[in-house]
Order: structure tokens, then C-alpha cells, then sequence
């Protein structure tokens, strides 16, 4: 029987030991990194397994949060105010939007009750809470200052509602008003003529009664004062 050239075999032969080796390589590998590619999967999983739990938990605690404040109203709409104080207490602890909104009817319910002091008090705990969203925080700034308005010093009325009584603020209709008033009690007749009058102007971004009234207070400050009223103006503001 005729053998095949040695240089054939030995080609066959080197080419069965490189598949081979390459194989073993192969298998090496997957042993090796198949483990991490696994193990990174499994991780994978586990995270957006976790996200997912966290994320309904969330869900699910805020929807038990809205039933709560919801009870909270029906019961102080029902002058049961008693009664709604609790689940308003709980509420208030936290630091999500129904904390600040159960703050927000706690003052205001005491603003109705003629509690202005207290309801101050409530309005400033939220105005203080950086943890609070600031549209929150703005809001109880104009709340607070309502309540604290005929108390404080015009200037410091002012102060706190500059920013806020401008007609790129949201709040620009009551902030604007008390700070139009605050001018007034200040004697700075043209200051408050000037805030009234664009008030009135402001369109539909200000409620319909502060547009009537600013535009009435408008019109009669736009009258210049005869000297005594003037001078009575300048004794009432000292």
C-alpha cells in the first residue's frame, strides 16, 4: 500500500494540533470570562429587578399619601378639623409635595380660625425647608407675608416680595398687591400708582377681582394730592 508524501502528513497533522489548540483556547476562554458574562448578567438583572421594586414602592406610597391628604380635606371641609389634624401631622413630616401641601391647609386653617400668628408660624416652617421644591417655598413666602402684613414694618413687606412682584413671577398678583400696599403705607404714592396700574394691566395671569381693584386704586392715585392731603400722607407714613 502506497504511503502519501511525509510533507502532506505533516501538514494534515500540524493543522489537526492548531484546531486543537485553538479549541482548548476556546473552551479556556469561555470557562474563563463566561463566569464574569454570567455573572455581570445575573447583576444586570438584579439591578433593573430592584429599580423596578423601588419604583413601584415609590408609586405605591404616594398613592397611600394622596388618599390620606384627601381624607385630611374631606374631614376639615366638614369642619371636623379635630379629626383632620393627625393625618395632616403625619403628612407635614415629610419631604415630598403632600408634606408642604398638609402644611399649607394646617396654615391656612389657622389663618380662617383668625390664628394669623400661628398661621405665620406654619407658612415660615415651609419657606425655611430647603428639602421643599421652591414654587412651595415661594408660595408660603406670600402666605406668610399675608398673614404677617399688618404686623411688620412696609419695607420689610417690600423686601420679601420684590422678586416676586414682578409680572414674570406667578405670584405677581397677590405678592404685587401687598407690596403695592406696602408703598402706600410707605408714602411712596408714585411707586404704588406705578405696581397698581400694571396689575390692572396684567391680563388674565392676575384673578379678575385684583385687576378691578388695582385699576380703581390706579385711577385715584393718578390724581395728584392737594398739599394737606399730602402732608397727611407724609405724618400717617412716619
Amino acid at each position: 500500500m502506497a504511503l502519501p508524501p511525509s510533507g502532506t502528513t505533516d501538514e494534515a497533522f500540524l493543522r489537526e494540533v492548531d484546531e486543537e489548540y485553538r479549541r482548548d483556547q476556546l473552551i479556556r476562554a469561555g470557562r474563563r470570562y463566561g463566569v464574569w458574562a454570567v455573572a455581570g448578567l445575573v447583576a444586570f438583572l438584579v439591578a433593573v429587578a430592584g429599580w423596578l421594586f423601588y419604583d413601584h414602592s415609590q408609586r405605591t406610597a404616594a398613592e397611600a399619601r394622596g388618599e390620606e391628604y384627601d381624607a385630611a380635606l374631606q374631614l376639615a371641609a366638614q369642619n371636623q378639623v379635630g379629626q383632620a389634624q393627625p393625618g395632616l401631622d403625619k403628612l407635614a413630616q415629610g419631604e415630598d409635595g403632600y408634606a408642604a401641601m398638609a402644611r399649607f391647609t394646617q396654615g391656612n386653617l389657622l389663618f380662617q380660625q383668625g390664628d394669623k400668628k400661628g398661621a405665620a408660624a406654619k407658612f415660615a416652617s415651609i419657606v425655611t425647608d430647603s428639602k421643599l421644591a421652591q414654587p412651595f417655598r415661594d408660595l408660603a413666602l406670600v402666605r406668610q407675608t399675608q398673614a404677617e402684613f399688618d404686623t411688620i414694618n412696609p419695607q420689610d413687606v417690600i423686601q420679601r416680595l420684590g422678586t416676586l412682584a414682578n409680572p414674570d413671577s406667578p405670584w405677581f398678583g397677590t405678592a404685587g398687591e401687598m407690596v403695592a400696599a406696602a408703598y402706600l403705607k410707605s408714602g411712596k404714592r408714585g411707586e404704588a400708582a406705578k405696581l397698581y396700574r400694571q396689575l390692572s394691566e396684567a391680563g388674565p395671569r392676575v384673578p379678575d377681582s385684583i385687576r378691578e381693584r388695582t385699576a380703581e386704586l390706579a385711577k385715584t392715585l393718578s390724581v395728584t394730592p392737594t398739599a394737606t392731603t399730602a402732608q397727611t400722607q407724609e405724618k400717617q407714613a412716619k
